[in-house]
């Protein structure tokens, strides 16, 4: 399956592992990506609370970019990168006279023929391809699947069918042999894009989020996207600072759990880029000990 790749910054600087754990599973899935040729910043997450116009014009620039390149779907794995494509292209086929004008702004034609797709929707055709026939080792833990706000709001654009309560995320996760637990913050917002200029207000979002998710027996949170895993992840020490106690659990990708089971590495992966290191309890005697070994090696998180 070949799609239209749209990396985004995130996935090119903070969130890398990201980007590695994507291509290094494209392959065994049967995927081919091509990246969006001299593709920009889509402007999240600022763009549209200064300048409509602008926050319009840089996804749609992107999107003329992926049209020119003849790709009719692009995979954008940035959920904040997503919800920017996916607003854009609904806005201007809704408005034919108002995407006139952004053509005009970005000096290229657009007719929004390419679909922009979540790596949920993605990888959900991996699942319903056969994905199960081809893991070698089943997560077998319990997850905690974290969706946030991009991926469930609004109604309107959303990948996930139920705002409330969405599934994909979890029905990956069954596929590959992880247990999804049953929570009560999988769509609450971790603070976004408030990282930096509002730590504590990002402290005490993510801080319930992780409290609640270890607090339910989970042996993992998993994430598809960038922000999301900076708050949950490197901001744990503001969190446990907020909280006054300490949490290992670590937080994933969707894509580095679904290569762990299909036997990829763990530096294959990115895990020993993640700040919070990735280390599970031992497991039954029946478990896989190389597994156990591997994710041991990759908890000396390296540059």
């Amino acid at each position: 399956m070949k799609l239209g790749f749209y990396p985004g910054c995130s996935l090119e600087g903070s969130s890398r592992e990201y980007n590695e754990s994507l291509q290094a599973i494209a392959p065994v899935l049967g995927l081919e990506f091509a990246e969006v040729p001299d593709w920009n910043c889509c402007g999240a997450s600022a763009a549209h609370s200064l300048n409509h116009k602008l926050a319009l014009a840089l996804p749609a620039r992107v999107l003329a970019l992926a049209e020119q390149a003849g790709l009719e779907e692009l995979l954008v794995p940035c959920s904040a990168c997503l919800s920017r494509m996916a607003a854009t292209r609904h806005q201007l086929l809704q408005d034919p006279d108002l995407r006139r004008q952004i053509s005009s702004i970005i000096e290229l034609p657009l007719a929004g023929r390419t679909r922009v797709l979540s790596v949920l929707e993605v990888l959900g055709r991996c699942a319903t391809d056969g994905l199960k026939q081809k893991v070698r080792q089943p997560f077998g833990r319990k997850v905690a699947c974290y969706y946030g706000c991009y991926l469930t709001r609004p109604t309107a654009i959303a990948p996930c069918k139920h705002p409330e309560d969405p599934q994909e995320m979890d029905e990956l996760m069954r596929a590959v042999g992880a247990e999804p637990i049953d929570w009560a913050f999988k769509v609450e917002c971790c603070g976004a894009g408030f990282s930096i200029s509002r730590l504590e207000t990002v402290a005490e979002l993510s801080g319930r989020i992780v409290e609640d998710a270890a607090h339910r027996g989970a042996e993992a949170i998993v994430v598809a996207c960038p922000m999301c895993h900076t708050n949950l992840d490197l901001r744990r020490s503001a969190i446990e600072r907020r909280l006054g106690r300490k949490y290992s659990i670590p937080v994933l990708y969707v894509s580095q759990v679904i290569g762990l089971t299909l036997g990829l590495s763990p530096r294959q992966l990115g895990l020993h880029r993640h700040a919070v290191p990735v280390r599970f309890a031992e497991r039954p005697a029946a478990a896989v000990p190389a597994e156990q070994a591997a994710l041991q090696a990759a908890g000396q998180k390296e540059d």
